[in-house]
């Protein structure tokens, strides 16, 4: 009963430090950016004074608008914020697990971008348009990648002892995840799956070389010109949504792919809270070292990543 406490404990603070620490992710970046470039960069807390002051504003809605324009931001959230519940972290599990449950938080997230589309096309705009179709197009190349990985991350750690369904659980890969599957001599698999769940990540969460989240040029923009015309509480879902799902595809890499062990759960979420900043200053490095690709290159990129998961997924025996 006691462990049983203190896991919920557990993963209660995990989610409350995934809450309030997202945003801050996206301070590490720019501020990684900055530090490549010279500059002095923004201050440390600008993503959440941008989140607070959006909150205390107001939103103007066109006439030709539907709810759908509405609903998309806070549907987009509440998706965001219910897969943030299926994700593990340091020694937790996550809140909320059960067999194929890595099915329902690509769904979550499939929920989530298919509002923000709908929205975007409420409005009748052409930019908004062709980047809600550019969003779909990078997505659905990006979640074979995304399942693949987790899939070869399954088959990796399945045992006879985990006969069933429980493995399928992103709870359970990322209990099962020992220095075990390290020791093999094709323990190279999960370098590759590493890559290219960072290839996903750069897709999902809109980042160079994929996306240019601070471009204002519409013709180039992704994710950015589909919420050209939200503004207020809206656009301050819309930017916490974003920095949510960047932490749920972080913590997606650092706690399922590549876990560090040490048989103490708060030693391990200790270590994994210390990665997520880590993960966001390559994330800086990236952006500081490499140009935006072409748009045609975007799929070639994408397709690219599912090939090394299908690669990886092969290779484990």
């Amino acid at each position: 009963m006691n462990g049983t406490v203190g896991q919920w404990t557990g993963s209660l603070l995990q989610l409350a430090i995934a809450l309030v620490g997202a945003p801050f992710l996206l301070s590490i970046i720019n501020r990684t950016k900055a530090l490549i470039a010279g500059r002095v960069g923004q201050p440390w807390l600008q993503p959440y004074y941008d989140i607070w002051k959006l909150l205390h504003k107001g939103a103007v809605y066109s006439r030709t608008t539907t709810w759908v324009f509405r609903a998309g931001p806070m549907v987009g959230l509440a998706a965001v914020l219910t897969a943030l519940l299926l994700i593990p972290a340091g020694g937790t599990a996550a809140l909320i697990s059960f067999s194929g449950d890595f099915l329902l938080l690509v769904y979550l997230l499939g929920l989530a971008r298919l509002f923000m589309v709908l929205a975007a096309l409420d409005t009748g705009s052409a930019f908004e348009g062709m980047g809600a179709s550019r969003e779909l197009l990078f997505s659905a190349l990006a979640e074979p990648a995304l399942l693949l990985g987790i899939a070869t991350v399954g088959r990796a750690v399945v045992r006879p002892e985990h006969a069933g369904t429980a493995i399928l659980s992103l709870s359970h890969l990322h209990a099962a995840m020992t220095l075990d599957v390290w020791s093999r001599p094709t323990c190279f698999f999960l370098l590759i799956v590493a890559v290219a769940l960072m290839i996903v990540l750069l897709s999902e969460t809109c980042r160079i070389p994929v996306d240019d989240p601070t471009t204002h040029l519409e013709l180039t923009m992704i994710h950015e010109v589909m919420v050209l015309d939200h503004g207020g509480v809206d656009f301050a879902f819309i930017l916490y949504g974003a920095a949510l799902k960047l932490w749920i595809f972080a913590a997606l890499l650092i706690n399922v792919v590549l876990p560090i062990r040490t048989g103490t759960p708060l030693l391990d979420s200790t270590i994994c809270l210390a990665l997520m900043p880590a993960l966001a200053v390559v994330v800086g490095l990236i952006e500081s070292t490499m140009a935006r690709l072409k748009m045609n290159r975007v799929p070639h990129l994408l397709v690219g990543a599912t090939a090394l998961t299908a690669l990886a997924f092969v290779l484990e025996q």
